[in-house]
C-alpha cells in the first residue's frame, strides 16, 4: 500500500512538472521566431553583430530578421561588414525588415539599406549620406605651451595625419580619394538596394538629413510607422500567423562598458552623423 502511494504520489509529482515547466517550453519551442538585431550607438565594432546574425542564418527555425537601427552611424569598415552579413542571411530566402528609431544616418543608413522594406518613424533623423574623416591639428597649441616634437620617419607620407603638422595639399588629395571611393560605393548601395537612379540620388546624397517623412518623398524609406508595423509586415513576408518569439542576444557587460556606459571608440574613416545643439 504504501508502495503504491508513493508511485502516485511520484507520477502526480512528474505530470505537476511536466505540465507548469516541460509543456510551456514545448509549446515556446514551437512557436515560429523572429531574430532582432538591434543597432544601437555608434558603429565602431562589428563583431557582436556578425556574430549574432550568423547564428541567426544557422538557426532554420528563425524565419525573419527585424532589423532595429537607432544609431548616426561611425566606421567605414563596421557598418559595411554588418551590412554584408545582412546580405548574407537575406540568400537564404527569408526576408529582413527595418525599423528606423530615432536616428538612423549615415553609416546607420548604410546598414539599413540591406532591408526588403524599410519603416520609418516619422520623426526619425535619417539620410547623412556621406563619408567624412577629421583630423585635428594641436601645433599652434603645443607651440604656445613650449612643446614640440621630433619625428623621424621612413618616407614622407608616414606621418600623414599628425596633429603636430599641417597636412600638404598632396596628402588631402589622397585621404579626399579614399573619402570619394568610399562615398562611390555608399552610392552604389543605396541606388541598388532603393531603386533610385544614380542621377537623382546624387542630387540629394550631400551629407544632408531627412525626417522620415521627406526620406518617404525621396524613396530612401518604403512606409511609416511604428515598431510594431515593421513586425507586422515581417511576419506577413515570413507567412508567420500567430505570436512570433523573439530572439535576441544575451548582453555581456565588460568592466570599461560599466564605468564608462559606452564601447571603445577608434578613429576611422566614419560614416557619421552629428548634431551640436547650443
Amino acid at each position: 500500500m504504501k508502495k503504491t502511494t508513493l508511485i502516485i504520489i511520484l507520477v502526480s509529482v512528474s505530470v505537476f512538472l511536466y505540465f507548469v515547466i516541460l509543456f510551456p517550453l514545448t509549446l515556446r519551442s514551437l512557436r515560429p521566431k523572429i531574430g532582432v538585431v538591434k543597432i544601437q550607438g555608434g558603429i565602431y565594432s562589428s563583431e557582436k553583430y556578425v556574430n549574432w546574425i550568423k547564428k541567426l542564418k544557422e538557426n532554420s527555425q528563425v524565419k525573419g530578421i527585424l532589423l532595429v537601427v537607432n544609431s548616426p552611424g561611425g566606421g567605414v569598415v563596421a557598418s559595411d561588414e554588418i551590412y554584408n552579413v545582412l546580405m548574407d542571411f537575406k540568400k537564404t530566402g527569408r526576408p529582413l525588415v527595418a525599423y528606423f528609431g530615432s536616428i538612423a544616418a549615415s553609416g546607420g543608413y548604410y546598414v539599413g539599406c540591406a532591408a526588403d522594406v524599410i519603416v520609418s518613424n516619422p520623426n526619425t533623423i535619417t539620410g547623412s549620406i556621406g563619408v567624412i574623416a577629421e583630423f585635428p591639428v594641436v601645433k599652434n597649441l603645443l607651440k604656445k605651451i613650449g612643446v614640440d616634437f621630433i619625428v623621424i620617419k621612413s618616407r614622407d607620407k608616414k606621418d600623414l595625419g599628425s596633429p603636430w603638422r599641417e597636412m600638404t595639399r598632396e596628402e588631402k588629395k589622397i585621404i579626399k580619394s579614399l573619402i570619394d571611393e568610399t562615398y562611390k560605393n555608399f552610392l552604389k548601395i543605396v541606388s541598388e538596394s532603393r531603386n533610385i537612379p544614380m542621377d537623382s540620388l546624387y542630387k540629394i546624397a550631400d551629407g544632408r538629413i531627412f525626417s522620415g517623412r521627406q526620406a518617404l518623398k525621396y524613396g530612401l524609406v518604403d512606409t511609416l510607422g511604428t515598431i510594431d508595423t515593421a513586425i507586422e509586415i515581417l511576419k506577413q513576408k515570413a507567412k508567420i500567423k500567430g505570436k512570433p518569439m523573439f530572439l535576441e542576444p544575451r548582453k555581456r557587460l565588460s568592466l570599461l562598458s560599466l564605468i564608462t556606459g559606452e564601447e571603445t571608440k577608434i578613429s576611422d574613416i566614419k560614416l557619421d552623423y552629428r548634431m551640436v545643439l547650443p
